[in-house]
């Protein structure tokens, strides 16, 4: 029986593991072939390990296994010519893109001495890393005539006023809400063009972004916070596939008229504040 993405083309960013990696393997089960790109380098204002090569290439053999084809490449979402690069790249190997999933994102929370960069580093990957990821498939996607579905990932805290109030967890929540934002108006603007756009929310996800030595101290140092963050379902967090899922139904015919909303999977967070 066929996928539900037979023969799709799905452009994911931040795809070298946690949600990422996740979203690129249940699109492949669905039929789907796969353009993915990651940094797979640190930035200095992260605490917690980032991706590394080694990450991307896992999700480029997992992805191979279930018989899809795949094309990754390492690029910086900051950098709007090697995101082309890497889209333009992927496209001459397997076709126009029908899907992005707008994923990649970083959360510079830390202790103590918090690097002043801190702030624009992550409005500049979790925001702007967004819009160039959208502005650089729009085109094709337009001049194609054939429609599509973009996906962009903001968080629990796109639409709460949660994180905290250190320069990166204030920039992690401004992020997330300015997605929405971005969202919002893509759906307007591009619905002449049968381009859905919708964002996903998550609760705490069970990824190397959160669960990692640094966040667990971050989340430790302050009970109120870790309260602030009890989720209304009995879960500390949610699966990857979890998240997946829900996107599957957004790019899917299953959710075909459904455009400009935002999505919680938060196992009742959003609903408890």
């Amino acid at each position: 029986m066929a996928g539900k993405l037979e023969g799709k083309v799905a452009f994911i960013t931040g795809a070298a593991r946690g949600q990422g990696r996740s979203h690129a393997i249940r699109l492949a089960q669905e039929g789907a072939n796969i353009i993915a790109v990651d940094l797979c380098a640190q930035i200095d204002s992260v605490a917690y390990p980032m991706a590394t090569p080694d990450d991307l290439a896992e999700t480029v053999k997992e992805v191979e296994a279930l018989d899809r084809r795949i094309v990754a490449r390492e690029a910086d979402v900051r950098d709007e010519a090697g995101l082309k690069a890497a889209f333009d790249a992927g496209v001459a190997e397997l076709g126009p893109v029908d899907i992005v999933l707008a994923n990649a994102g970083i959360a510079p929370m830390a202790l103590g001495e918090e690097p002043h960069q801190a702030w624009q580093d992550v409005i500049d990957v979790n925001l702007t890393g967004v819009f160039n990821t959208v502005e650089t498939a729009i085109p094709s996607m337009i001049e194609r005539g054939q429609g599509g579905a973009i996906v962009l990932t903001s968080s629990t805290a796109g639409i709460n006023g949660i994180g905290g109030a250190s320069r990166g967890g204030l920039g992690y929540t401004a992020s997330k809400h300015g997605v929405v934002g971005l969202m919002r108006s893509y759906a307007n603007t591009l619905a002449p063009h049968s381009i859905r756009v919708n964002s996903v929310h998550p609760t705490g996800v069970r990824t190397p972004m959160v669960v990692n030595e640094v966040m667990q101290q971050f989340l430790e140092s302050d009970p109120a916070m870790g309260q602030a963050m009890a989720n209304a379902l009995p879960v500390d967090m949610v699966e990857p596939v979890d998240i997946s899922n829900a996107i599957l139904w957004l790019v899917s015919d299953d959710g075909r008229y459904v455009t400009g909303i935002t999505v919680p999977v938060d196992a009742g967070f959003t609903n408890k504040k």
